[in-house]
């Protein structure tokens, strides 16, 4: 066969939408059950399924809806899937709102026994004391259950205390005893108040205690780390080749501390999290941190927001991106990326198909890069339950992109446009693109768009009669008293969903 031929098709297949993955069917079925449990204007007229009831529903309704769609998908032999995912979500909506009206019904205990998991890990945590500087003589008591030699502990949290020299040298020798069994470590939040010379020297001392366990959880958030802080963990993080989940955040990163996260964490070959946020990375921290991102294909979490990220670090960031392609979580929040990250982010989105949930808020995208990521993510990401793209300066013109984007997202749950200019034309377009499906849909944030009453009442009509939604809300926008009182008529059925109108100017600018 011709090879440029062999191209087309392989590329063809490998952006089919049908059908979905088992993991993808799984969560699904965990979604109507959350959808099933969760109180509603049906649940206060029908009653409320217990968890079990709704466990054996969801996984009836997600069968049913697979089925349909599934013969529909083999009538149509050269589509993509689309119009399947499409069915699939709208048989779900259907068979969950049958059920939610039927309300609970009485189920023989036998057909609801469930097997538990009892061996649950043992977990040594001191955080919920309350805080206080922790000294010689009180350790010496805290310590004594680690040191039993019939103990079982795997996970450890000293969070929320605050250590000095003499309480970490007491821990030192019991936590190294323990390096065989320890599996996680929660060391945020443990030196707050204490000199710098004397924090670093109990880092010091914590790492050393704990070097060579083989972690597959770290967090050391909330510490003042900087560079100094970052090495005088470093022996521990030198050692370790298996962490699964690392958390640095508010940890004062300055370019030169990612450096250093880079160059002492030799391998994480098996990292699933990662986050970063509210720190001071710039972009030549985030060149560091895409470096990390690069090493860990296996990555499912990534979070890199309020850490004074721009153009070129947004660039590295976005490009490193492209080869995680078990990507579920994105959060890039609150940095000033700016057009030329988000058109370079819209090209990586095509590798991550198995995105769940995105966030993109405030991050300068304009029109120019709120469109090449709209359309980016209609063409991949067909699992999406959360999209947060407020406050970028996005205007009616992008309303076309983000509505068909929008349309096609049938599992959506949470739609956050808030602090944009997409006036009613964009309002419009957007609640047009809700109205047809969308059963999980749970939460719609137009606020602060310059919105009048069109927009507001076509945005009410839109989230009518979605079984688990919660909260509309349009505050912060030009909509007349008349207007308010015409999307509260629109509600009555469900008044609990509408938001507030503390801050709606109902004489605002014209549009």
């Amino acid at each position: 066969m011709d090879s440029a031929v062999l191209t087309q098709q392989t590329s063809r297949m490998s952006t089919k939408l049908w059908p979905p993955s088992k993991g993808t069917r799984l969560m699904f079925v965990e979604r109507i059950t959350k959808n099933l449990i969760t109180p509603s204007i049906f649940s206060r007229k029908y009653g409320l399924l217990s968890l079990e009831e709704a466990e054996i529903d969801a996984k009836k309704i997600e069968e049913s809806a697979f089925h349909h769609a599934n013969e529909h998908h083999r009538e149509e032999l050269f589509s993509d899937g689309s119009s399947s995912v499409l069915l699939y979500a709208k048989r779900s909506s259907k068979f969950m709102l049958e059920v939610l009206r039927r309300g609970p019904t009485v189920i023989d205990s036998t057909t609801l026994e469930i097997t538990r998991d009892l061996n649950k890990e043992t977990v040594f945590d001191i955080s919920g004391r309350r805080r206080s500087f922790i000294h010689t003589e009180e350790a010496e008591e805290l310590v004594k259950p680690l040191k039993s030699s019939c103990n079982s502990y795997s996970r450890i949290c000293f969070s929320n205390s605050s250590f000095g020299v003499g309480a970490a040298r007491v821990f030192q020798p019991v936590l190294a005893s323990l390096r065989n069994q320890l599996k996680e470590a929660d060391l945020s939040d443990f030196i707050a108040g204490r000199p710098e010379a004397e924090a670093l020297e109990v880092m010091g001392i914590f790492a050393s205690a704990l070097e060579g366990c083989q972690l597959r959880y770290l967090d050391l958030s909330n510490n003042a780390l900087g560079e100094k802080g970052i090495r005088a963990f470093g022996s521990l993080l030198k050692s370790q080749n298996n962490l699964e989940e690392l958390y640095l955040i508010n940890n004062g990163i300055s370019e030169e501390a990612a450096r250093a996260v880079n160059e002492l964490i030799p391998a994480t070959p098996k990292l699933k999290v990662l986050h970063f946020h509210n720190n001071m990375t710039g972009d030549t921290g985030a060149i560091s941190i895409s470096e990390i991102v690069r090493r860990s294909p296996l990555l499912e979490d990534f979070r890199c927001s309020s850490t004074r990220v721009g153009a070129e670090g947004g660039v590295q960031l976005a490009e490193s991106l492209a080869t995680c392609t078990h990507l579920r979580k994105l959060d890039l929040r609150d940095n000033i990326f700016g057009v030329e990250a988000g058109i370079v982010l819209s090209k990586t989105l095509n590798n991550l198909v198995n995105i769940v949930e995105i966030y993109l808020s405030y991050l300068n995208l304009e029109d120019e890069g709120a469109e090449a990521l709209a359309i980016a993510l209609k063409e991949s990401a067909p699992s999406l339950e959360v999209l947060d793209i407020a406050g970028n300066e996005i205007t009616a013109k992008a309303g076309p992109a983000l509505a068909a984007c929008i349309s096609s997202k049938q599992f959506l749950t949470v739609l956050n446009l808030a602090e944009n200019e997409l006036k009613d034309d964009g309002a419009i377009l957007i609640a047009k693109a809700l109205e047809e499906g969308h059963g999980q849909l749970s939460e719609v944030d137009m606020s602060c768009n310059l919105i009048r009453n069109a927009g507001a009442q076509h945005l009410a009509r839109a989230i009518l009669n979605k079984p688990g939604f919660k909260m509309l809300n349009i505050n912060g926008n030009y909509i007349s008293d008349d207007g308010v009182n015409e999307v509260r008529d629109i509600l009555k059925g469900s008044p609990d969903v509408l938001g507030p109108f503390d801050e709606n100017d109902p004489k605002g600018e014209d549009n």
